[in-house]
């Protein structure tokens, strides 16, 4: 099994934890001190030796941070996470806030008074997080202090686990469709243009991604943990723990790179700004630490974007070929976990936990299931409407019977990534929930139907999705859509739609279109596809060329939930289109006893 299920949250110990981290505090002279949700790398998942935010609170989302100061402590989540923090952590020591309603900085200035020194791990803090946290307190006389050690890493003590160190492999150039030296020319080209004399790349997905390697260092995210600094004329070199890099890597590595290790990267950050050199860090995603040491060397950064990021979010054609491919391969376990779902879901037998290993056991009955793609949300009934539940042993629901039932999966393929959300009638639902899916299912096609001029921007785009859902008085406390990688991270940046969407969407990036609707205590509906941005097309009578959506997900919509007066005929004509092509295209890839279900899940409505 990938997942286990376990409970992760131990709320229990943060007494005696937050305690013994005050003493730490105390020692060091901080009034407080900023726990968050990060590594070195500013990876969005994490190994278990850099879960520092768990361990201390029990909170085990993927973003959060954690305040304690010696008069109080809180906990910052968004919309997201805001149901799962109240419900994971001990409330009588943790206040749980959500951002951005609430500001870390505003809350700081409130607790402390002037004088009072907050403590950080240079380590774990972006640059841009730390220059406006730091904007901030001053203004209020609060002092923001680096500490050259973690006081969690001294109280977690021989407890804390130990670093990942999982061999890498090569990704082949059937899947990637560009070489190494092809890729290292493009990264350097921009560095020229910038008038950069070298970049430091701390995002293991940018550095899998420019090399053609993946690794096992986070769980469900084919990356390796390391450093690399590409200058911009001659070899880069890359700086990764020596166990993690065999022989046939060795040699595959050596035409286009150094390779040293971790602990050799600051010295080499040293000569580069001894001489003066001008050294671009990404200040959205390098840890504030590398600025220091750059300025200890006599010279201070330049800014600029990661140079792989952009690039690697336009999917080669081989990429965009390998994601249709594994999604059709996805789609067929789908079809058949959604076929045996219904033969179940009404036994009583069938809990969240149950429901998620024979998912990922169909996932594996492909045969080339890599790892799934993050731990699967399987949730009955009030559990859909915490946005990432995760079940567990101690958690876990049956099916609730006439209520429907949320699950959000993907996997991990050699030539692609799967994220898909589907939301299903267990027993028979009311009518308020059908509703309430129609309202769903629109916003989910007026994304995927979407045409829009080239420029646009995910924040152009979210409002589409939004506007059936609040023309019923409702919203969702998310994004729309996250951009995704080619059998690397599951959540990829920079594109996304939401209303924090500034990037530009282009042709060959891959998103997420994920509306939703979650109601408290009660039930949750999110419909999820993959889609692909196409290229700018004309259109009939139209005067500009317009850029679009490929669905990519082939995963029937539950028939149950849908009313097809809700919908308008353009809506309807969508879904009808959508279900043939999903028929088409999954139906000689199943057993016949799946068949007669697959035929029924996608009837055409009239």
């Amino acid at each position: 099994m990938y997942q286990v299920f376990d409970e992760a949250s131990a709320p229990a110990a943060s007494g005696d934890r937050v305690k013994a981290l005050l003493r730490e505090m105390k020692r060091l002279r901080l009034k407080g001190f900023l726990v968050p949700h990060s590594d070195q790398h500013q990876n969005e998942f994490l190994p278990p030796s850099e879960e520092r935010l768990a361990w201390l609170t029990g909170f085990t989302g993927s973003a959060g941070v954690a305040i304690v100061t010696d008069s109080g402590s809180a906990l910052f989540v968004d919309g997201r996470y805001i149901l799962q923090a109240a419900k994971q952590i001990d409330t009588d020591i943790f206040e749980v806030l959500q951002v951005p309603k609430a500001k870390p900085s505003a809350w700081l200035t409130e607790t402390l008074v002037r004088g009072n020194a907050v403590g950080y791990d240079p380590e774990l803090h972006t640059i841009t997080e730390i220059g406006r946290l730091t904007k901030t307190l001053q203004a209020a006389g609060v002092r923001l202090r680096p500490v050259p050690k973690n006081p969690i890493d001294q109280v977690w003590g021989n407890d804390r686990p130990a670093p990942p160190r999982t061999e890498i492999f090569a990704q082949p150039m059937e899947f990637a469709g560009k070489g190494p030296g092809e890729k290292l020319m493009q990264v350097q080209m921009d560095l020229v243009e910038a008038g950069h004399d070298a970049v430091l790349l701390t995002a293991p997905d940018s550095i899998c991604w420019l090399f053609n390697y993946r690794g096992g260092d986070i769980k469900h995210t084919p990356v390796a943990l390391a450093y690399a600094i590409v200058p911009a004329k001659g070899r880069p070199t890359l700086f990764i723990d020596p166990e993690k890099v065999g022989g046939p890597m060795h040699d595959a590595l050596k035409p286009f790179t150094d390779v040293a290790t971790p602990e050799e990267l600051d010295e080499a950050l040293k000569g580069l700004a001894e001489k003066g050199a001008k050294v671009r860090l990404d200040p959205g995603s390098a840890s504030m630490r590398f600025a220091s040491v750059l300025e200890a060397g006599g010279t201070k950064h330049v800014t600029g974007d990661d140079p792989c990021t952009l690039p690697k979010a336009i999917k080669t054609a081989a990429e965009q070929e390998g994601a249709r491919a594994a999604h059709l391969r996805d789609g067929v376990a789908m079809a058949r976990f959604l076929a045996w779902l219904d033969e179940v879901a009404e036994t009583g037998r069938v809990d969240e936990v149950s429901a998620a290993i024979k998912l990922e056991d169909f996932r594996r009955e492909t045969g080339q299931l890599k790892d799934i793609s993050f731990d699967t949300i399987a949730a009955s009934g009030p559990h859909g409407a915490v946005v990432h539940y995760r079940p567990t042993n101690d958690s876990k629901r049956v099916l609730d019977k006439n209520s429907v039932f949320l699950i959000d999966s993907g996997g991990q393929y050699v030539d692609g990534t799967t994220d898909v959300t589907r939301t299903v009638a267990v027993g028979k639902p009311t009518a308020e929930m059908k509703r309430h899916y129609g309202l769903v299912l629109k916003s989910h096609i007026a994304i995927a139907a979407a045409r829009f001029p080239v420029g646009s921007r995910g924040q152009d785009l979210d409002p589409f999705a939004r506007g059936p859902l609040w023309a019923a008085g409702i919203d969702f406390d998310h994004g729309t859509g996250h951009g995704v990688g080619s059998y690397l991270s599951v959540h990829e940046g920079p594109q996304r739609i939401s209303r924090l969407g500034t990037e530009e969407l282009k042709p060959g990036m891959i998103l997420s279109n994920e509306p939703g609707f979650y109601r408290e205590d009660q039930y949750g509906i999110r419909l999820e596809n993959l889609i692909l941005v196409t290229p700018a097309e004309e259109i009939d009578g139209g005067e500009r060329k317009m850029l679009g959506f490929e669905t990519l997900t082939l995963v029937p919509f539950d028939r149950r939930l849908i009313d097809p007066k809700q919908l308008m005929p353009w809506e309807l004509a969508w879904l009808n289109n959508y279900h043939a092509r999903v028929r088409e295209k999954v139906e000689p890839l199943i057993a016949s006893e799946d068949r007669p279900w697959l035929r029924h899940a996608t009837a055409l409505f009239g």
